[in-house]
């Protein structure tokens, strides 16, 4: 099994998207924090579940919330989580 790592910018994705749902609904921006952080969990066991990104190449990417897509990258030593992004704005390059 590989580890997990998130890296500063996708920590500073999810705190940014947690802290704009948090403005209207705090119970509502725990629950997205909660979902976004668990649903790469299973990428220990099997880090090629998802598919290979059509918009960013060399990345992986997990649509975890209609709203949200995770972008993430395999290594021979761990799953590394490089994004969080909103699905209706730009992607990194």
């Amino acid at each position: 099994m590989l580890p997990i790592v998130w890296t500063e910018t996708a920590d500073e994705d999810l705190a940014g998207i947690t802290e704009y749902i948090g403005e209207n609904n705090i119970g509502a921006a725990e629950r997205m924090w909660h979902r976004l952080r668990s649903c790469v969990l299973p990428l220990s066991a099997h880090p090629y579940l998802y598919p290979i990104s059509e918009r960013v190449p060399g990345l992986r990417e997990i649509v975890a919330h209609p709203n949200y897509i995770i972008l993430y990258r395999v290594t021979a030593t761990s799953v590394e989580i490089i994004n969080v992004v909103h699905a209706r704005r730009q992607f990194p390059s």
